[in-house]
């Protein structure tokens, strides 16, 4: 694990987890550049467009890492079909645009850490998930089993690392986003049966865990971002609402949630994901927050 200030280039720096991630890098000592959709306003600032044009290959000149969170926002609901069509073409066609530039750069970067989400893995309610566990079947798996490919499309050499991240627990954005108004509104209560395994992870060890695999020489390939205390959503959605000092006294069944959400209610809402992050924690990192509740309490 190397100890040197590194240069990395970020898309997707303007999001939920990208902001605070490159205020961390820069705060470690890091030498951070953004892509942006928009013309420049600093030095470190590269517009681009993915999809539409090439990135010029010398943007990348001299970044040692690429961190690509780029993407259409999964909390965004309902899905239509334009939006799930928006979804996939966001991931792939920024993926591919910065995989083109590498092979077309005089010095690839030493390391991709690439997005992707722990729905690869699909509705498994009896598995435990560790880094290496198989793709599963549903729209989001696809989605990022596409991502992914498209990411380890990267030149031979790069070490790349695919960030299969769960529920983000943190302030102002988020897959609990849609939930707090709700719960402001009195409105809060189980989803489904509550049972359902959601694979949480608090913002800042997302963000401690990033920072810290850009370092982590010795781990590549798919990454599982939770917490190390995996929670069913009943704990999770049941803290908000006590964190809020709201009441928690409704059901939403599983029908009523499909009817408003359509697919994404069984993507996002009501599938088990119990990952376990293997990888993360045999190379060194130690979470800020072992415990949903606790990672709610600090979000709220």
């Amino acid at each position: 694990m190397t100890s040197q200030p590194l240069s990395i280039l970020v898309a997707g720096a303007s999001g939920f987890i990208g902001t605070p991630l490159v205020r961390a890098l820069r705060d470690a000592g890091h030498h951070v550049s953004t892509l942006v959709r928009r013309e420049p306003r600093t030095p470190t600032e590269f517009r681009w467009s993915p999809g539409e044009r090439p990135l010029d290959p010398t943007v990348l000149d001299g970044a040692d890492v690429v961190v690509n969170l780029s993407g259409a926002n999964l909390g965004k609901l309902p899905w239509t079909d334009a939006y799930r069509r928006e979804i996939l073409s966001s991931r792939i066609d920024a993926t591919t645009t910065l995989v083109e530039a590498m092979h077309a750069a005089t010095t690839p970067p030493r390391a991709f850490l690439s997005g992707s989400a722990s729905g690869v893995y699909g509705d498994r309610p009896a598995d435990v998930l560790e880094d290496d566990a198989t793709s599963g079947s549903g729209f989001l798996a696809d989605v990022c089993t596409a991502w992914e490919a498209a990411a380890t499309r990267a030149p031979e050499g790069v070490r790349v690392v695919l960030l299969r991240t769960g529920i983000v627990v943190g302030q102002g954005g988020g897959a609990l986003a849609p939930l707090v108004p709700l719960t402001k509104a009195g409105l809060s209560g189980r989803l489904g049966t509550g049972g359902q395994w959601w694979p949480w992870i608090a913002l800042e060890d997302e963000v401690g865990a990033i920072v810290h695999l850009v370092t982590a020489e010795d781990v590549s390939g798919p990454v599982n971002l939770a917490g190390p205390e995996p929670a069913v959503a009943d704990r999770i959605t049941k803290r908000v609402a006590e964190a809020l000092h709201r009441p928690y006294l409704f059901r939403v069944p599983a029908f009523a949630l499909r009817t408003l959400l359509r697919d994404a209610a069984d993507e996002m809402l009501l599938s088990n994901q119990r990952l376990v992050p293997t990888k993360l924690l045999g190379s060194g990192y130690t979470f800020r927050y072992t415990r949903a509740e606790d990672a709610v309490d600090a979000a709220f």
